[in-house]
C-alpha cells in the first residue's frame, strides 16, 4: 500500500519561500502523474500544481510563477518550491497522484502570517 509523507512546511512572513517535499514508498512512483493539493480552512481541498510524468506542469493561476512542482523519480519524491508567499497560500498543503489515486497523508500545514 502507497504511504504519502509530506513535509517542510512551517511559519513563514509574506514575501518569504518555503520547499515542500513529498516522498512516496511502496509504488511505481514514476508510472503517473503527481500534484500538490491544499486545503485551507472552511474550503476545499484545490489542485494546486501538476508534475507529469513527462515533467510537464501546470499550475493553478494564482500560483503560478510563484510556485514550481518538481520530481525525482529515482527518490520517489515530488517538490514544491514556493516563493513570494502570501497570507491566501495558507493551507494544510498534500501530495496525491492526478487524478487521485492514493490514500491521502497526514499534509504539511503552511502559515503565511506577519
Amino acid at each position: 500500500q502507497v504511504q504519502l509523507a509530506e513535509s517542510g512546511g512551517g511559519l513563514v512572513q509574506p514575501g518569504g519561500s518555503l520547499r515542500l517535499s513529498c516522498a512516496a514508498s511502496g509504488s511505481i512512483f514514476s508510472a503517473y502523474a503527481m500534484g500538490w493539493y491544499r486545503q485551507a480552512p472552511g474550503k476545499q481541498r484545490e489542485l494546486v500544481a501538476t508534475c507529469t510524468t513527462t515533467a510537464s506542469t501546470t499550475y493553478l493561476d494564482s500560483v503560478k510563477g510563484r510556485f514550481t512542482i518538481s520530481r525525482d523519480n529515482a527518490k520517489n519524491t515530488v517538490y514544491l518550491q514556493m516563493n513570494s508567499l502570501k497570507p491566501e497560500d495558507t493551507a494544510v498543503y498534500y501530495c496525491n497522484a492526478v487524478p487521485l489515486k492514493y490514500v491521502w497523508g497526514q499534509g504539511t500545514q503552511v502559515t503565511v502570517s506577519s
